[in-house]
């Protein structure tokens, strides 16, 4: 992804106040931050919100876990040697 240099940043800047006008272009400003900040915090609330459902689940016991499938390989390891 390319970033932005302050060349570009200044031709898009110049672009919104040939198309919005000084008078309007705060506004469109404010607008713009207000959306940026409203994204952040729903991304942090649904980003709580998924470690919270994860938090609620109690994980395997890993010793429960690794003995079938110990057995799994070992089971499948003696049927490619015969």
């Amino acid at each position: 992804m390319p970033h932005i240099g302050f060349g570009e940043l200044i031709v898009i800047l110049v672009i919104a106040l040939i198309v919005f006008g000084p008078g309007k272009l705060p506004s469109v400003g404010g607008a713009i931050g207000k959306a940026f900040s409203e994204f952040r915090k729903a991304s942090k609330e649904l980003t709580g919100e998924a470690a919270a459902s994860t938090a609620t689940n109690e994980p395997v016991p890993i010793q429960a876990a690794s003995v079938p499938v110990q057995a799994a390989v070992t089971q499948e390891t003696n049927e490619v040697k015969s």
